[in-house]
């Protein structure tokens, strides 16, 4: 054996790059960002904030509604192709494929609706992620129009299940590597031990202006409004923006904030969302004003 291959052989080895490097290539390639901005405030200017956008955001379920769409359009399209192969009842199949395209239209609507409010890397990940999608449906819409037409339509199908699973992986790599969709709050009462807590003095809070004060390792909002503080985790949920850094509102006779980021509004009673495109509640904490002026707070 000529040991002078051996390193060429490594060397092309080398040459062929692990997924998860060529997404991080694609989170910080700027070559998509022209269309993603036009897209993205195309999407916001036609989604208004309001009750349609909660929804489709997740708002009333308390989590994204994009992922639990995506379950079940996913699972009749794969469920096709399990039929398919098995050579199982063709119009069982059909039926199957007709539910997963009627799916796709709310799927997608959630999907693109949670992507308008990303950050940049994570819209670019989302965009092809996207395009993905679309080649799917285009392939499975073919696979039925064939179908009924009396033609097979498998191999369409299978292609278009292809397509379908790198949406998947690009979606997985949004949630999990990303963490889009995800609370990035819900450490936040793991890293104080439990219990209350001497905070600041109660003269030392600007009355209705919000602060920023530190407790442990978490940064907290807090505002004063006459004697009463609110306290919550001062990263948003929905993408962690400061939220002392937002603007106060009254909604439904409530005091609440709104995220600087991307419009999040939270009650501050007690964390509540009350408008998205966050999902999960902001990490309330419990207040006490001690005898000689010192708040203090419960985690």
């Amino acid at each position: 054996m000529d040991k002078s291959t051996e390193p060429r052989r490594s060397n092309r080895f080398t040459l062929l790059a692990p997924p998860g490097d060529t997404l991080d290539r694609l989170e910080h390639t700027r070559r998509l960002d022209p269309p993603i901005r036009g897209l993205a405030k195309a999407v916001r200017a036609r989604i208004r904030p309001g009750k349609l956008r909660d929804l489709l955001h997740g708002v009333p379920i308390g989590h994204p509604l994009h992922p639990a769409l995506a379950t079940f359009t996913l699972g009749s399209l794969i469920s096709t192709s399990v039929l398919d192969l098995t050579s199982a009842n063709p119009r069982a199949a059909r039926r199957l494929l007709a539910a997963g395209l009627v799916t796709a239209l709310p799927t997608a609507m959630a999907g693109v609706t949670d992507w308008s409010t990303l950050h940049r890397e994570q819209q670019r990940v989302g965009f092809v992620h996207g395009l993905a999608n679309l080649t799917a449906l285009c392939l499975y819409s073919g696979s039925l129009f064939l179908r009924v037409t009396g033609r097979s339509g498998r191999a369409m199908a299978f292609a278009g299940l292809g397509a379908a699973g790198l949406a998947g992986y690009l979606g997985g790599h949004l949630a999990y590597r990303q963490a889009a969709g995800a609370n990035h709050a819900e450490s936040v009462t793991h890293l104080v031990p439990t219990g209350w807590h001497d905070l600041c003095s109660l003269q030392s809070l600007p009355h209705g202006r919000p602060v920023i004060r530190r407790l442990g390792y978490i940064d907290l909002f807090v505002l004063r409004l006459k004697e009463t503080v609110h306290v919550l985790a001062d990263g948003c949920s929905h993408l962690a923006g400061p939220l002392h850094q937002g603007r106060l509102a009254i909604e439904g006779g409530n005091p609440c904030v709104i995220c600087p980021w991307h419009g999040s509004v939270f009650r501050l009673s007690d964390g509540s969302v009350v408008h998205g495109p966050a999902t999960s509640p902001q990490p309330c904490l419990r207040t006490r004003l001690r005898e000689d002026g010192i708040v203090q707070v419960c985690v």
